[in-house]
């Protein structure tokens, strides 16, 4: 059956000498993967709508294995990301951590949602750590191995102050800090943080303003948590560190 939906374009492998496989993340029907016949000719009609981080209208032909492209519209082409290498390496992070971590057809309209927020505020700004890190949490939980950050994950109190144990898998309240001595002390500007990070939405979001220090401390957690439990290997995270050191 024929099938119309909104989709971003993830990433494309080319297929033979004319057709590309396009994988999308749908609002319908989540991730999905098809072939678009004849999308590497620079003329076809599908050239366009098959390019990397797409936001359009698609008509697929869905089915349990490879679907089938067969036409598609443009809504937003976030054009100002290609045209930027480092705003392409942080979208090629994020389209690459949610292939990663999500499954095939199984449809997510909050996460679908926090995908085109996150390139949008890419797309649209310098600064984009704090909304990585956002939508990076969020994933997690996708994942199913999101840190528990609105209490103890020991006895699930709130005495405070928290500390983010790795080990252990999030907060720790001041009671049951002694389960890892090498967890990380938090202020309860920190803590509350990583409960709006990871359960509030991008839009919802105004003017987003961290120290330096404390946005520092954050991204490194966030990066042990995921080499310890996250598991997959991912190449737009090490280009990413490679440009922050040419920084």
């Amino acid at each position: 059956m024929l099938e119309k939906m909104q989709g971003i374009v993830m990433k494309t492998q080319d297929y033979g000498e004319t057709h590309k496989i396009v994988t999308i993340f749908s609002d319908q029907a989540g991730k999905i993967s098809g072939i678009a016949r004849g999308a590497k000719k620079p003329k076809s009609r599908m050239a366009a709508i098959t390019q990397p981080f797409i936001y359009g209208d698609f008509f697929v032909y869905l089915h349990s294995g490879l679907s089938t492209l067969q036409q598609g519209d443009v809504i937003y082409s976030f054009r100002s990301i290609r045209e930027d290498i480092i705003k392409t390496a942080y979208a090629s992070y994020v389209v690459e951590l949610t292939d990663k971590l999500t499954d095939s057809h199984s449809p997510d309209h909050f996460l679908f949602n926090q995908l085109y927020q996150t390139l949008d505020w890419i797309a649209e700004h310098a600064d984009v750590a704090v909304p990585i890190m956002m939508y990076e949490l969020k994933l997690f939980k996708t994942g199913g191995f999101a840190p528990s950050v609105d209490k103890c994950v020991h006895c699930g109190g709130n005495d405070t102050p928290f500390a983010f144990s790795i080990t252990e898998g999030g907060l720790l309240c001041a009671k049951c800090k002694h389960y890892d001595l090498q967890s990380i002390t938090l202020s309860d500007n920190l803590a509350r943080l990583f409960y709006i990070f990871s359960e509030i939405g991008l839009e919802r979001v105004g003017t987003i303003s961290i120290k330096p220090d404390n946005q520092k401390l954050l991204r490194d957690i966030i990066d042990a948590y995921y080499d310890q439990y996250g598991g997959y290997y991912l190449k737009s995270k090490r280009f990413l560190k490679q440009l922050d050191k040419l920084e």
